[in-house]
């Protein structure tokens, strides 16, 4: 399936804003809920994930035809990377240790800002890199 390039750079934009206010303030339940996000992003498609939905409802009508589409797989992956490291960081931040709360919440950010602000989704060169491997 092929999505709209801008979809999931403009989920990362508005996950970046949640993961910088959960690192911000510790909140392990607000990072669940970012956690939650991913979980359906990982499990139904990035587009049909909450943000999604907003992009596909809201944005997407106001800024006109996707320009380019890409893959869906590799964002879903990198759903599944975000998943991953928001679940360590709630576990953290809500059972101890707090740093690794922190730590997990803080890499989970960086990546969210790469594709926001970079359009380079580490999840996504990962899924490629783990691709490339495996069909070797």
């Amino acid at each position: 399936m092929e999505i709209d390039v801008r979809g999931p750079r403009f989920g990362a934009a508005l996950t970046t804003v949640v993961l910088a206010v959960a690192l911000i303030t510790g909140s392990g339940w607000l990072l669940a809920v970012q956690a939650a996000f991913f979980a359906v992003g990982a499990a139904a498609g990035v587009q049909n994930s909450p943000y999604g939905w907003v992009f596909r409802t809201l944005v997407r009508p106001r800024i006109g035809p996707a320009p380019a589409t890409e893959d869906a797989a590799p964002p879903r992956f990198a759903q599944t990377v975000g998943l991953v490291f928001s679940a360590v960081g709630v576990i953290g931040y809500l059972a101890g240790p707090q740093w690794l709360g922190t730590a997990a919440t803080a890499c989970a950010l960086a990546a969210a800002f790469l594709n926001a602000a970079f359009a380079y989704c580490l999840g996504c060169e990962m899924y490629l890199l783990l691709k490339r491997v495996t069909t070797a």
